[in-house]
């Protein structure tokens, strides 16, 4: 049976080390206690450093859930993620009471998994795997991501196709990650300003237990949704 992201993050943290150096650390950098509060708001944080040190700058401004990038959101190639990283993360979670479905990570804006030029398709597909097989190895449970652009060359149907057809072979290649598509603002050529595209998108795919929506507010507003 696979564990639960839950589960998972707990089993795979690295064991507390009591040595002088972190100590020292301490001392000199007092970290702040997990926020109280009754409800998850929480914002993007940067992952500058290391993603573990995205969860201190969650409870720096007293955030019970935050979102990140898992790589640079502005290049293709990236170094891999460490399963050394990976567990420093974990552990920085669970040590502060970050639940894996209270983090959001965000998918790179170079990817456009509806685009009609083969090499960018091609490029955005491979990421879109990448990204999803972090979040397994962080324990996440989501991973949220804009949906794609005809460019203008393609019909929006062909676009929603292609989208979907990249979703679904990410999820072939990956085990439990929610893909969470996120609405947009209806500007130039992007898909799911409207919100029947993305319904268009989740009747495409396949895995139904495995897509989700990610309702950006400031997007629907722009969109013309009061």
């Amino acid at each position: 049976r696979l564990a639960s992201p839950v589960e998972d993050i707990d089993a795979q943290s690295p064991k507390k080390q009591g040595t002088a150096g972190t100590k020292a650390a301490k001392l000199k950098s007092p970290k702040k206690s997990p926020a109280k509060n009754l409800k998850f708001v929480g914002a993007h944080v940067s992952a500058s450093g290391g993603l573990e040190h995205a969860v201190q700058r969650a409870v720096d401004i007293g955030a019970r859930s935050f979102a990140l990038f898992l790589r640079s959101q502005r290049q293709w190639a990236s170094k891999p993620l460490t399963q050394e990283t990976a567990q420093r993360f974990r552990k920085a979670c669970r040590e502060h009471g970050f639940a894996p479905h209270h983090i959001l990570p965000h998918g790179s804006y170079l990817l456009n998994c509806g685009s009609p030029d083969p090499e960018v398709l091609e490029k955005s597909r491979a990421t879109l795997i990448d990204e999803l097989k972090r979040c397994e190895m962080l324990g996440l449970v989501y991973y949220n991501f804009h949906p794609g652009s005809t460019c203008g060359t393609i019909t929006r149907e062909e676009c929603m196709d292609k989208i979907a057809e990249s979703i679904n072979q990410a999820h072939k290649e990956t085990t439990y990650v929610i893909s969470v598509i996120e609405n947009m603002c209806k500007q130039g050529h992007t898909i799911g300003g409207d919100f029947h595209e993305l319904r268009g998108i989740i009747d495409r795919v396949k895995n139904k237990s495995r897509i989700g929506v990610c309702l950006d507010t400031c997007h629907a507003f722009a969109a013309g949704y009061d």
